[in-house]
């Protein structure tokens, strides 16, 4: 591949997460105000704060490579997004199933971007981009522990969720038991 398509590509991969984080700093409050748990809760804020941050990491790799900080729409992003946002609609779950549901799209979301981060430090290296793959790996390595974050939370509120269900099933008698057959 030619230099200059592999940095044509690595600005449409800036792009596209650039986008994706903007997408983000819109759907984290949500999450955030859906969210029952106060932990939950609290860590989506606090990525949020961090996400600003990862916004503002883009925008230097930007400026140093002499391109305008804009975005192409990051379709991936907005169906994970959407994803989230009929979870926080779910009336009929329980509080501790729909916060593991919150999870479980939290944490699609993070894998898409430990992919997109991960590619795009990777270009930026071959790129001898070093200033920005360093940025880019600052905020990969944000991203691992957000997830490994959520998977600590989804310990403890998957098995509340599992316990609700369960007394769910036994107050239901005949019916509860149908359901696990």
């Amino acid at each position: 591949m030619r230099e200059s398509a592999l940095k044509d590509l690595y600005i449409e991969e800036l792009r596209d997460i650039y986008n994706a984080e903007q997408q983000l700093t819109k759907a984290l409050p949500k999450m955030a105000k859906a969210a029952t748990s106060s932990d939950l809760g609290g860590g989506f804020e606090h990525h949020l704060e961090q996400t600003k941050g990862h916004v503002q990491r883009l925008e230097q790799i930007f400026d140093g490579l002499g391109e305008k900080a804009t975005g192409k729409r990051c379709k991936a992003m907005e169906g994970l997004i959407e994803e989230g946002e009929e979870m926080i609609k779910e009336d009929e779950l329980e509080d501790d199933a729909r916060d593991a549901g919150l999870i479980s799209a939290a944490q699609r979301v993070e894998h898409y971007e430990i992919a997109a981060y991960g590619s795009a430090r990777t270009y930026a290296n071959l790129l001898g981009e070093q200033k920005a793959a360093s940025l880019l790996e600052k905020t990969l390595q944000e991203e691992k522990e957000t997830d490994q974050k959520l998977t600590e939370l989804a310990e403890g509120i998957n098995l509340q969720a599992a316990e609700d269900t369960g007394r769910e099933s036994s107050s239901h008698g005949r019916k509860g038991r149908s359901a696990r057959a």
